[in-house]
C-alpha cells in the first residue's frame, strides 16, 4: 500500500471545515468572505508511556477524541462567524457530560432495559448479550439515520467526505490538491464511524463473556457492567481496526473492515471542490506546509494574531 510508512493523519468534519491532526492539530473553516482560516491547536499529543500500550490506548484516544472535538467544533463556531453555535469554557464541560450521559444512556442503559423485558433471556448470558447487542446496532443506526437528514448535517457529512479524501491523497503519496483527491473514496478505513460499528461487536464479544461467567446477574448489576467495561470494549474496538486497517490487501481482512465501511455511507457524503480545498488546507497545515491564498489564524493565549499566506 503506498504511503504505508507516511505519518498517520486523521480528523473529523466541523461546522463548515475540517479537524485534522498530522504533527499538530488544526481546524480549518471556509468563512462567510470565501476565505479559508486555519486555527493552531498546537503540537500533535498522542498516547506515550503505559497511555500508549495495547488495549489501553483505545480509551484515551476514545476519551481525547470527544474532547477534542467538541473543542474543534466550538471553534470552527467562533471562525465561522456562527454566533448561535459558540461555546464557553462551562458550556464545553456540559457537552462533554451531556456526550458521555446520551452516550451511556442510549447504548448502554436502554438496550439492557429494553432486552430485560424478555423474561427468558434474563436466564442466559450470551443469549441476553446477543439481543442486547442487536438493540444497541438497530438503537444506533436510527440514530445516525434520522440526524442524516438534517441539512446542516449534510453539509457537515460533506465535510467528512472532503477529510477522507484528503487523507487518501496524502496516503497514496501524491501532491495535495484537489484535482488528486477528487477521485479517492469518501469511506476510510481508520474512520471514528467504522470505530463505532467495530465498538457494537466488541461489546456482544466482551458481555457475552460476562453473562457467561454470571448467566444469574441482575439487571443492575449488568448495567454496571455495561459501564465499568467501556473501557475494555474501547481497547479491543480500537486495536481490532488498527489491525484491519493495516491488511485491507488482504480478502480477510477487508470484509471484516466491510460493516464500518457501509456505515460510513450514512455519515461521509460527496464533497464539493470548495470543501475539498478545506480538508486539503486543514491537513497541509497539519503536516506544517505552506497554505496558500488563505487567510492563516493563530489562537495564543486567548488572543487571535491573524497572518496572510
Amino acid at each position: 500500500m503506498k504511503g504505508e510508512n507516511k505519518l498517520s493523519v486523521g480528523g473529523q468534519a466541523v461546522i463548515e471545515g475540517v479537524m485534522m491532526k498530522g504533527l499538530k492539530t488544526v481546524v480549518a473553516v471556509r468563512k462567510k468572505d470565501g476565505t479559508i482560516a486555519v486555527s493552531d491547536y498546537g503540537e500533535m499529543v498522542r498516547p506515550t508511556g503505559w497511555k500508549g500500550w495495547p488495549f489501553i490506548r483505545g480509551t484515551f484516544v476514545l476519551y481525547d477524541s470527544l474532547v477534542s472535538g467538541i473543542k474543534a467544533l466550538n471553534l470552527s463556531a467562533n471562525i465561522s462567524g456562527d454566533e448561535n453555535s459558540q461555546l464557553t469554557t462551562k458550556d464545553i464541560f456540559f457537552a462533554l457530560l451531556v456526550a458521555f450521559g446520551m452516550a451511556i444512556g442510549l447504548f448502554s442503559i436502554l438496550p439492557v432495559l429494553i432486552t430485560s423485558i424478555f423474561a427468558p433471556l434474563r436466564q442466559n448470558g450470551f443469549w441476553f448479550a446477543l439481543v442486547e447487542g442487536g438493540i444497541r446496532t438497530v438503537i444506533f443506526l436510527l440514530y445516525i439515520w434520522i440526524i442524516a437528514m438534517f441539512p446542516d448535517i449534510k453539509r457537515v457529512f460533506q465535510y467528512h467526505g472532503a477529510e477522507h479524501k484528503s487523507v487518501f491523497t496524502y496516503e497514496a503519496g501524491e501532491a495535495l490538491t484537489v484535482e488528486n483527491a477528487r477521485k479517492y473514496s469518501t469511506l476510510h478505513p481508520r474512520c471514528g464511524t467504522s470505530f463505532l460499528m467495530i465498538t457494537m461487536i466488541a461489546a456482544i464479544i466482551v458481555f457475552s463473556i460476562v453473562g457467561g461467567i454470571d448467566p444469574m446477574m441482575n439487571i443492575w448489576w449488568k448495567i454496571v457492567s455495561r459501564i465499568v467495561l467501556i473501557p475494555v470494549v474501547a481497547g479491543l474496538a480500537y486495536e481490532f481496526q488498527r489491525m484491519t486497517a493495516k491488511h485491507l490487501d488482504n480478502i480477510f481482512f477487508r470484509a471484516l473492515a466491510k460493516p464500518g465501511l457501509w456505515l460510513q455511507k450514512f455519515t461521509t457524503k460527496e464533497p464539493d471542490d470548495a470543501q475539498l480545498e478545506v480538508g486539503l488546507a486543514a491537513l497541509k497545515a497539519s503536516l506544517n506546509e505552506e497554505v496558500q491564498s488563505v487567510q492563516v489564524k493563530q489562537t495564543v493565549t486567548g488572543e487571535t494574531l491573524s497572518s496572510q499566506r
